[in-house]
């Protein structure tokens, strides 16, 4: 069994998917320094349209997705919000599991999880 690492963005203040932001993962070392892997936009689904880690790539170690939220606001009818950029720091520990990272996302907060 291989691993992989996905992510998708909800908008909860429009009650659908958060098309057109843009997300980085990151691999940290030791001393918190990153890495950055790979960066990709969320489809019209909230998602983006392949696995951000996958196979090989697929490895134990610290992770951060950057979710660049403040442009998507200001896209939306030139709505501003609190939040800019929204870091969400995780561990892999398995990577022949699967890991999913959602991003519950309202213009002056989120909330995060491992999903399934």
């Amino acid at each position: 069994m291989s691993g992989d690492l996905t992510t998708h963005v909800l908008d909860t203040g429009r009650e659908g998917p958060a098309a057109g932001v843009t997300v980085t993962l990151q691999r940290l070392d030791e001393d918190g320094q990153s890495e950055t892997i790979t960066t990709a936009v969320t489809n019209d689904d909230g998602r983006v349209d392949s696995p951000l880690l996958e196979g090989e790539s697929m490895v134990a170690g610290q992770y951060q997705l950057l979710f660049e939220v403040g442009p998507y606001y200001r896209e939306q009818q030139n709505e501003s919000s609190f939040l800019e950029t929204v870091p969400v720091r995780f561990v892999i520990d398995e990577p022949d599991e699967s890991y999913h990272v959602p991003l519950l996302l309202s213009p002056g907060g989120y909330t995060t999880y491992r999903g399934s």
